[in-house]
């Protein structure tokens, strides 16, 4: 529950703090900095993410008392990458009165990655060993140092790139408040043996790394795109729809694939690969139980939220763009948090590239077919397709073979119609005044579908309120 609970104020806090930054920066500062955040992650991706992803895949409690030399290394390995990027970002500073704010906004960039890379550490540290209680301070250290300074440099310097750097300065103090909690014993690994560790992290997180970097090139490029096409003021209208449905869907796909892939993990270290695989399956049910209504409740009240707490600067543009993006963010979801994880159980994720290409191709088409009759709608509109695209190749690798992902398919069926319930029943509410429709459709749709999943059990959300795994087997698909 102290991860769920993370999750909820992150959201919350990542959400108001969106909307102050944009309100202070406007669209067109709010469009720098959007394509400076995008830009930090991706560093942050292709520099630590094959750590962390190690991290939760091969370090536990149990590999702390009997493999030291995992977390010496992965240790070492994390402090090597920061030391280069910060050199990098002396560099791009250095270069700052030759190439302009092109560097400066580098140099934040590489200084953000650092701040995210470091941060997502300490938590996937945490994720591993199943400290609640930990990630939460985690969290809540961080969303109070990102307010003070990412509000305070919007404020005080009204520079993009002094946000993007002040979003990575807050998340390394946070780490380094609370790093003596996670910290191990000193171990220095034999160099034979560390060699062999990076080798295996890296066969194991490279294949996700090159995924999840062309699904961030996606909306990096469609930002750009929508820049080139419309201007740097449409760039801002559609980086901020794009930013809140990311942050919510991203909010809370990582907060049950914090709880849900290390139950994966700790199954299949107990009872074998066929255990894990189970409960991957049971997690996926879960994952779309949660993240359907999201959407379909998201779109509900898009219109009263635009009217209610988008800067008056982004109003009439908002719900236009995030109509388009929403199939895509469920479906960037669904493949993330549902099915990355059952090639991430195998050990073999070479096919999450291949599908991360054929999303990366689909979009590029469909950008090519829809920019001209839609403009920078049609942008929105390819990054859905490309991310369902995407989707649907990686369904056909789990659920096709000898080896076959059994889903709870009476799960599956029973969230999309309790989804199909629920927005009939709040459709009517959508053209209420702003306030009463937010007052009346997120209670009503929240209970109704609660009501529906705690009747017929739906991905077993009763045993997940009671704090135990889901205990009905997966049905064969």
């Amino acid at each position: 529950m102290a991860v769920l609970a993370a999750y909820v104020v992150n959201a919350i806090l990542n959400l108001a703090l969106g909307l102050l930054v944009a309100q202070i920066l406007g669209p067109e500062g709010f469009g720098a900095f959007a394509l400076g955040i995008a830009g930090a992650t991706v560093l942050t991706t292709l520099s630590f993410e094959w750590l962390r992803l190690s991290a939760t895949r091969h370090y536990s409690a149990r590999v702390r008392e009997t493999k030291p030399s995992i977390r010496a290394t992965l240790d070492r390995a994390y402090g090597t990458i920061g030391l280069g990027l910060g050199a990098a970002a002396l560099l791009c500073i250095a270069a700052w009165p030759l190439l302009g704010d092109a560097a400066l906004m580098a140099a934040a960039a590489a200084l953000a990655a650092i701040g995210i890379g470091v941060f997502d550490y300490q938590t996937a540290l945490a994720r591993a060993l199943f400290v609640g209680r930990l990630y939460l301070l985690l969290v809540l250290a961080k969303c109070g140092f990102a307010v003070v300074f990412m509000a305070g440099a919007a404020w005080a310097t009204g520079s993009a790139a002094a946000v993007v750097a002040a979003a990575g300065i807050g998340q390394v103090l946070a780490a380094l408040l609370l790093r003596g909690a996670l910290a191990d014993d000193p171990h220095r690994p034999v160099p034979r043996r560390g060699r062999a560790h990076l080798r295996r992290f890296l066969a194991y997180g490279l294949p996700l790394i090159a995924a999840i970097v062309v699904f961030q090139l996606m909306p990096f490029a469609n930002r750009g795109a929508v820049a080139l096409t419309a201007g740097l003021s449409q760039a801002g209208y559609f980086a901020l729809a794009a930013d809140i449905g990311v942050r919510v869907f991203m909010t809370l796909g990582t907060a049950l694939d914090v709880m849900l892939f290390q139950l994966a993990v700790r199954a299949e270290e107990a009872e074998g690969r066929a255990a894990g695989e189970a409960q991957v399956a049971r997690n996926l049910a879960l994952v779309a139980a949660i993240l359907l209504p999201t959407t379909a409740g998201l779109w509900i009240v898009s219109p009263a939220l635009e009217a209610v707490a988008i800067p008056p600067a982004y109003r009439g543009h908002f719900t236009a763009y995030l109509a388009p993006l929403l199939p895509g963010f469920l479906a960037t979801a669904l493949l993330l948090f549902g099915l990355n994880p059952v090639f991430q159980i195998r050990r073999r994720t070479r096919p999450v590239i291949v599908a991360a290409l054929i999303g990366l191709a689909a979009n590029a088409l469909a950008i090519a077919g829809l920019t001209g009759p839609f403009g920078a709608f049609g942008i929105a509109a390819a990054q859905s397709l490309g991310a369902v695209a995407a989707l649907a190749y990686l369904c056909w690798r789990a659920l096709s073979g000898p080896e076959r992902l059994r889903l709870p398919l009476a799960d599956l069926v029973a969230a999309v119609l309790a989804t199909g319930l629920m927005t009939a029943a709040l459709l009517p509410l959508r053209g209420l005044p702003p306030w009463l429709s937010l007052a009346a459709s997120v209670p009503l749709g929240a209970a109704l579908y609660a009501g529906l999943a705690w009747r017929f059990d739906i991905a077993g959300l009763r045993g997940v309120v009671a704090g135990v795994r889901p205990r009905r087997p997966a049905a064969a698909a």
